[in-house]
């Protein structure tokens, strides 16, 4: 074994806050958030070989196979910033992918640790269909946790809010239909290995945290 490195799995429904949560491990502790939908759009928009490949599938209205997607991981964790591990956010996403994460890790120790952040499906839908996105500027808010001073108003340039056709309840539902379809059976993968912890999605994001951090590098 060359090196020993931090590999961290964030495993959580949609919604459970696994992208605030890797953000701020990041900053906590330098160890990378990757995050398949950057790699996908650094990919898609830079023309790479790899971008080229995963258009071509989803020009046809196809899902990109599980082999271009972990190509693209394995390429963004050969980079500099990558060189003591990493947070994965939205990888693997399968079991497939997930056979194949710990391969790619084995030579620096494997997945350290597989937090999973429990949320009830009833929350994740109302923290999901409260988003509310300006039509100008992107800014978002939360109808209950973040709203804008005036209903409807952004609060930075005044442009009108409107939810995203992902964020609506139909779409959300399906999103969890596919998560305990495909990604919910890494629970269970990574509690087989030991590597799974359970945390409290229903605390403060603080409070999250702290328990991640406790569980990362305690």
């Amino acid at each position: 074994m060359s090196d020993r490195r931090i590999y961290v799995v964030l495993l959580g429904v949609p919604g459970a806050g696994k992208g605030t949560q890797a953000k701020l491990l990041e900053q906590s502790t330098g160890l990378p958030q990757i995050s398949t939908g950057d790699i996908f759009r650094y990919n898609l928009k830079n023309q790479t070989e790899l971008g080229k490949l995963a258009k071509s599938y989803m020009d046809r209205g196809d899902l990109v196979p599980d082999e271009v997607t972990i190509r693209m991981v394995q390429d963004r964790l050969q980079q500099p910033d990558c060189v003591r591990g990493a947070i994965m956010d939205g990888f693997p996403r399968n079991l497939v992918q997930a056979t194949a994460f710990d391969t790619m890790t084995a030579p620096y120790g494997g997945v350290r640790v597989a937090p999973l952040i429990q949320v009830e499906d009833d929350e994740t839908i109302r923290r999901i269909t409260g988003r509310r996105s300006c039509r100008t500027c992107g800014a978002v808010y939360h109808v209950i946790y973040n709203p804008p001073k005036v209903e409807g108003i952004c609060d930075v340039d005044g442009g009108e809010l409107y939810q995203r056709d992902d964020d609506k309840e139909d779409t959300v539902r399906n999103r969890l239909f596919v998560y305990y379809k495909q990604t919910a059976p890494l629970i269970g993968y990574y509690y087989a290995k030991g590597l799974l912890r359970e945390v409290d999605g229903a605390m403060s994001i603080e409070a999250v945290q702290q328990a991640l951090l406790a569980i990362v590098v305690g």
